[in-house]
Formats: C-alpha cells, sequence, structure tokens
C-alpha cells in the first residue's frame, strides 16, 4: 500500500508530505481548491504523460515521490527481482520507492529504487501497486485484459488456468518444430548429397593424429635423399670403422684427466659428467641407426603421399575448411543425415502429438470456460445489486463471454471478457470502457471492486469524485461501499459530499491559500476536531452553523456506533 507520498512544485502545490495507513482515506476541499492534486500526483508516478504546465510557476521542475509497502504486492516484488530493481537492498526490504520529475523545459525522468528507468517500466510498476477510477486514461477495468484478470481472481480459477496455459505452450512448441521441418521440403534430393558428400570423407583418415603423419611422412619422403645423407655423415663421425670416432675420442679423453685426479679432486666430478656424456651418445647413435635403417628412397611411396595430400586439400576447399577441420564436417553431414532419415518419422510423431496437445488443451479451457460462465453469471448479479444501491436504480451490469476466434489453442482460455453497462432502464447494455459519464463510471467501478471483493492483486485503489451527481442516501452507501471495500485494500478517495468524508478512517482537506501574492494549495490531515468542522463546511457551506456542526458530529458518532 501506499505509505508516504511527497510533492514538490507539482501544479499549484508548493510542498507536501502525506503519510498514509490502511483502510479509506478521504480528500476533500473547496470547489476549485485543487481536491485532485494527490490523484493528478499518482497518475503522473504511473507513467501519466505530462506537459511542462504541471510544474508550479516559477520553479524549476516538478518533483514527486511516493513510498509503497510491499506486504500485499507480490506481483509487484516479483516484477522487481525480474526486471533487476531489487539489488542492493536487504532480502527482507518489503517496500520500494517511485520518484520522477519534470522540467519546465518539458524534460521528464523517472526512479525506481533510486536507480534511473523508463517512464514505461514506471507504468509497468505502478500497475502493480495503484489503481485509478473515474478518469478513462487510467482505469484498468476499461481493458478487457484487466476484465477477465479481475473475473479469474474473484472465481479463483489459477489452478484451472495453469494447465490451459501449460497445453497451448506444449502446442505452440510442437507447431512450431512442424513448421521448421515442413519448410525443408523434398529431401529425398538433399539426402542423396550428403551420401555423396560421406562417401568422399568416408574414404579417407580424417582423424587429426592421422593428417599430422601423413604430413610428416611426406616431408620425410620428399628429403629422403638429404636425411640419408646426413645421418651417414654423422654416423661415420660418431664411430665409423675407419675413424677415430667421437666414443673414443672422449674415452681418451677421460683417461688423460684420471692421471691427474690425485692433485685435483674435482677432475673426478668432471668424470663423472664425461661418463654420463658416453651413455648419452652410445643412445644417440643407436637412435640415428634406426632413423637411418628407415630411410628409403621410394618415388611410388612419395607420389602416393603426395596424391593423398592433395585430395585432403581438394575436399578442404570444396567445404571452405583447412584439412584439420574436415573431420568436424564429416561429423555435422552425417548427423543432418541422420536427422532427415528420422524425419518422416518424427513428423507423424508430430501430428499425433499436436493432436493431443490440442485434445489436452480443449479439455483444460472447456473446465476454465465453465468455471468462468458461473463466475460471470454471479458477478454480474452482484454488481448489478450495487449499481442500484449506488443511485443508478434502472442500470445493469454484465459479464459477457466472448469465444475465441481462431484455432489455435489460447493461453488465456477459449473465451475473452467483457464488461456491458446499461446505466438507464431501457437501455441496451455497452461496454464499460464506452460508458460517457465519469461520475457514472467511478460508481460502476466501485461496484465492480466491492462486489469482486477486492480480489485483483492491486493493493491501493484510488476513486476519484465517485460520489458525482448524487447526494442523501446513495451518498451514505457509497460511502459505507468504500468504507467496506477499504477492509480489504487501501482506498483513496476525492470527494465532495459529507456523507462520504465521514466514512474515512482518515481525512485530508486541500485548501488555498496567498503567500506573498502567490496562490497555493495545502493539504493537511484533520484531527478529530478539524474533521468536524470539515464536515460542516461541506454540509453548510461558506458560513458554519451550530446545525451544520451538529449534524456533522452526528454523522461521525452515526460511523462509530456501527
Amino acid at each position: 500500500m501506499l505509505t508516504h507520498l511527497a510533492i514538490r512544485n507539482f501544479a499549484v502545490a508548493t510542498r507536501s508530505d502525506l503519510e498514509f495507513g490502511p483502510g479509506l482515506t478521504v480528500i476533500s476541499g473547496e470547489t476549485g481548491a485543487g481536491k485532485s492534486l494527490l490523484v493528478d500526483a499518482l497518475g503522473f508516478l504511473s507513467g501519466q504523460r505530462a506537459d511542462s504546465g504541471i510544474v508550479r510557476h516559477g520553479a524549476e521542475r516538478a518533483e514527486l515521490h511516493a513510498e509503497f509497502a510491499l506486504d500485499d504486492a507480490a506481483p509487484a516484488l516479483q516484477w522487481l527481482r525480474d526486471n533487476e530493481f531489487d539489488d542492493g537492498t536487504p532480502d527482507n526490504d518489503m517496500s520500494c520507492q517511485l520518484r520522477r520529475t519534470l522540467r519546465a523545459d518539458g524534460g521528464s525522468r523517472a526512479w525506481i529504487n533510486g536507480r534511473p528507468a523508463t517512464i514505461g517500466q514506471l507504468a509497468e510498476l505502478a500497475g502493480h501497486l495503484v489503481e485509478i477510477h473515474g478518469q478513462h486514461e487510467h482505469q484498468a477495468l476499461l481493458a478487457k485484459s484487466s476484465q477477465l484478470a479481475l473475473l479469474d481472481a474473484q472465481a479463483g480459477n489459477a489452478p484451472l488456468l495453469a494447465p490451459v496455459r501449460a497445453a497451448a505452450a506444449r502446442w505452440r512448441a510442437l507447431h512450431d518444430e512442424r513448421e521448421t521441418l515442413s519448410r525443408i521440403g523434398d529431401v529425398g534430393e538433399r539426402r542423396d548429397w550428403l551420401r555423396h558428400q560421406l562417401d568422399e570423407l568416408d574414404g579417407e583418415s580424417l582423424e587429426a593424429g592421422a593428417i599430422a603423419e601423413l604430413h610428416a611422412a611426406h616431408r620425410r619422403q620428399a628429403n629422403a635423399a638429404g636425411l640419408i645423407e646426413t645421418c651417414d655423415a654423422a654416423l661415420l663421425r660418431m664411430g665409423g670403422d675407419d675413424a677415430v670416432g667421437l666414443p673414443q675420442a672422449l674415452q681418451g679423453l677421460r683417461n688423460d684427466l684420471n692421471r691427474m685426479r690425485t692433485h685435483e679432486p674435482r677432475l673426478g666430478e668432471v668424470d663423472a659428467m664425461l661418463d654420463a656424456a658416453a651413455i648419452q651418445l652410445d643412445e644417440a647413435t643407436r637412435l640415428l641407426g634406426q632413423v637411418r635403417d628407415d630411410l628409403d628412397i621410394d618415388p611410388g611411396q612419395l607420389d602416393e603421399l603426395e596424391r593423398r595430400l592433395s585430395r585432403l586439400h581438394e575436399l578442404a576447399r570444396k567445404h571452405r575448411v583447412t584439412p584439420e577441420e574436415l573431420g568436424e564436417v564429416q561429423a555435422r553431414l552425417a548427423g543432418e543425415l541422420e536427422q532427415l532419415d528420422g524425419m518422416d518419422e518424427r513428423l507423424r510423431r508430430l501430428d499425433g502429438d499436436i493432436a493431443a496437445a490440442a485434445a489436452d488443451w480443449r479439455r483444460a479451457a472447456d473446465a476454465l470456460g465453465k468455471a468462468r460462465a458461473k463466475a460471470a453469471r454471479a458477478l454480474s448479479k452482484a454488481t448489478t445489486a450495487l449499481i442500484h444501491e449506488l443511485g443508478m436504480g434502472g442500470g445493469t451490469f454484465e459479464v459477457a463471454l466472448e469465444p475465441v476466434d481462431g484455432d489455435r489453442p489460447d493461453p488465456q482460455g477459449a473465451e475473452r471478457v467483457e464488461f456491458l453497462v446499461s446505466a438507464n432502464a431501457g437501455q441496451p447494455p455497452r461496454p464499460l470502457r464506452k460508458v460517457a459519464s465519469g461520475g457514472e463510471l467511478s460508481r460502476i467501478s466501485l461496484a465492480i471492486e466491492v462486489a469482486a471483493l477486492g480480489h485483483d492483486a492491486v493493493p491501493t485503489m484510488v476513486f476519484d469524485e465517485v460520489d458525482s451527481g448524487i447526494g442523501g442516501a446513495v451518498a451514505d452507501i457509497v460511502g459505507r461501499k468504500l468504507r467496506a471495500l477499504g477492509d480489504s485494500r487501501q482506498v483513496l478517495c476525492v470527494t465532495h459530499l459529507p456523507q462520504v468524508a465521514a466514512k474515512g478512517h482518515a481525512h485530508y482537506r486541500v485548501h488555498k491559500t496567498t503567500r506573498d501574492g502567490t496562490t497555493e494549495s495545502l493539504v493537511t490531515r484533520l484531527a478529530s476536531g478539524e474533521r468536524t468542522e470539515e464536515l460542516a463546511r461541506m454540509l453548510g457551506g461558506v458560513d458554519v452553523s451550530k446545525e451544520a456542526r451538529a449534524a456533522a458530529r452526528k454523522l461521525l458518532e452515526s460511523l462509530d456506533s456501527r
């Protein structure tokens, strides 16, 4: 619910800081005092368009700030999490702040929980927090989607709506998959092409290790003559039969050094190193011999290696990859061929699955439709009775269920809702959104909310001039209905009727004053005695009589006696 509203340089208000609690809060004031100031402020914070004319004359900008407690606003909390506006706040923080400014040059900015936000985001969040009745552009009940949501909430249809949405989502996913497969068309030619490509690739060893070894073998054979010459010369120097090789020379060096070890002990360390070198030299000689034995000049083998390499490069150019990537191409083509080979069977299975999902949706939608029809009859009857009580004796209210066109399972069910109203006897019912009178629209909205017992999720409801065009006993009924609605929701009501104002749990008065030659509106919360005086003014006009004060006290006492 709304807990705090701060207004700076907004319209004719210079500065107001207002605290709100649960129940019904009424706002009164003389004609022209700016009673709708708070409604306009909340509308602006809810994303309403506004021009620079709302900036108080002489000020650089208008600024509004509202705080909401979210204990009873789970959808708002979820929205904050989904849109990442809850970071940096404690897990147990059950509040949020909306702020918006409008400069005199027309520039506007918005913040949610201290973070910059778009006007669209502000409007989305505010839609979960506050609902303003009385002006067409602010009234959520005018939208068919909101009417359907209210009916489902009032009927407790969430358990019936969930399987409808699940079946529709499954049908849509299966249908989209089938559409994708169907767009492929005749796959016979594609299959033949894939098999031909795979036959070409299957004839080669495409593993990365095999390709690396092929390159190495080709380099050895292409350079075989030079390798043989180099290896022979090295073997001769390392221990040939006709010359003193490296092993013999190394052994002679060790003998010379060993004769001097008695004079220099460190020569023993040198000998140990030369002994290890002799072992390594023997190993190198044996390995070099093996390499030499494996070398052979074979023009036929070289031709075969070059043919295989040329084939690999030809395939790589064809598929626009490197030879080392041909294995990945082979795997991808094989996977596609496997998919195509199973496509006919998959299409047959999809047809069955789509039909099953449609049947599941139809069963779930039928159950939901029956529950909606029952709830629609109950809401129509209750709301009609209430609008009679609210001074529209010949009026009727009807919740019409309209079938959804098309053959695609709809996640919202098989019908849509339209609220129809006839304000006077003998007139055909018309859509609620086409009701011309703001006063009638406000009272009808009040009747709907009371009949639905506040089952919609929005915790704060604002009624602007809900009592327009009524008085007497009807005004008393309106006040009692608003107070009853305040038992389950926070309600703010702008009123000019004392019978309605007397029913509030809290009472604010808006009045004009002149300061330094400039007129401004002030908003004051009334204490008990001040409230009696305000009700007396509303009853008696400018000159408040004793009779008016007595009547005001009676209004308040009659409320306390209930």
